[in-house]
């Protein structure tokens, strides 16, 4: 009788986040000295140095997606560079060295390094609206709650869903001045609120996963980092929507020059529509779901999270590392 799963013939998929693991640890390693020390600019470009050198020794044929250079007219790491050793498969890659520069400036929580990977042309190009309006939330949320629909009535669709009373939810929002009415309408609906500073993808992560007691995250971000956090929330079952948010009357004509539909929702399938997608975070300081690069006696230690869409797979990896010998 011959067994169907022989281990002489079953060979299971190599799973790329494990090689892209390295590539975060070394840009979180390489910000650290810069924690605290008010230089955002210094950090960011450790990160991408060490972040892109990593890279190139992974088994990918990358193209960068989400990079530096649109953003912060970077030299590397930008859109449209080739990225990995030639080797592997296509895939589109977005890379974040350090999302929460700001947070790593000013040494406070919540400051990741990130990379997400998927099969090539499958990430949604996010270069005619800079901003988006997302709503994030666990298993519990799908087609339960709609950017659609008021935010309160979300709120109490989700708290019905998951069997709390409303004051007990939770919802992530990006502290800024354009949110102040979002925020009143949270609290007026009886949630609490969880205003964070920066770090939009650890918000939408957050709010994705079961134990983080965030339970939604909602408000206009990045419109890169939502098809970064659309990654992690495909490996965790949950649920993100988001519509497109010009800035202005110009951004607005050029997004519809495009084709870009602007009232559309963009489900999850939008933003990255290949279901063999990775997203691999390292923490530079404390963030809810990974702890910050932090000194061990002779050993640095860092903290990381690797998730695979396709198998649902979460990984939590903690590496300590001679700083003497690191490479």
């Amino acid at each position: 009788m011959t067994d169907p799963l022989s281990l002489d013939d079953w060979q299971p998929d190599r799973n790329l986040a494990m090689e892209l693991v390295r590539a975060t640890e070394a840009a979180a390693m390489r910000s650290t000295p810069w924690i605290g020390r008010g230089d955002k600019n210094a950090a960011d470009g450790a990160a991408v140095d060490a972040m892109r050198r990593f890279l190139a020794t992974v088994n990918m044929n990358g193209t960068v997606v989400i990079g530096e250079g649109e953003k912060d007219d970077a030299p590397w790491l930008y859109n449209g560079e080739r990225v990995g050793n030639g080797l592997g498969a296509e895939c589109d890659v977005a890379v974040d060295p350090i999302d929460g520069t700001r947070l790593t400036a000013e040494g406070r929580p919540g400051a990741l390094s990130v990379i997400a990977v998927a099969d090539r042309g499958s990430m949604y190009d996010p270069s005619a609206v800079f901003y988006m309006d997302k709503l994030v939330a666990g298993p519990e949320g799908v087609g339960v709650v709609d950017i659609r629909k008021p935010i309160g009535e979300n709120i109490r669709a989700l708290a019905k869903v998951k069997g709390v009373d409303v004051s007990d939810i939770r919802v992530a929002v990006l502290d800024r001045p354009r949110h102040s009415q979002l925020i009143t309408d949270i609290r007026e609906a009886g949630a609490g609120t969880r205003l964070i500073m920066d770090g939009d993808v650890a918000g939408g992560v957050n709010a994705a996963r079961w134990d983080s007691g965030i339970d939604m995250c909602v408000g206009v971000g990045g419109t890169p980092e939502g098809i970064i956090t659309a990654c992690a929330v495909k490996a965790l079952g949950g649920v993100i929507q988001g519509k497109l948010w010009p800035r202005d009357d110009d951004e607005r004509q050029r997004a519809i020059d495009a084709g870009h539909d602007l009232d559309r929702v963009l489900e999850a399938n939008d933003l990255v529509a290949s279901d063999n997608c990775y997203f691999v975070a390292t923490g530079i300081t404390d963030a809810e779901f990974v702890e910050g690069v932090q000194r061990r006696g002779p050993f640095v230690r860092a903290e990381s999270i690797v998730m695979r869409s396709h198998s649902g797979t979460i990984r939590h990896i903690i590496s300590d590392m001679d700083p003497n010998r690191w490479e």
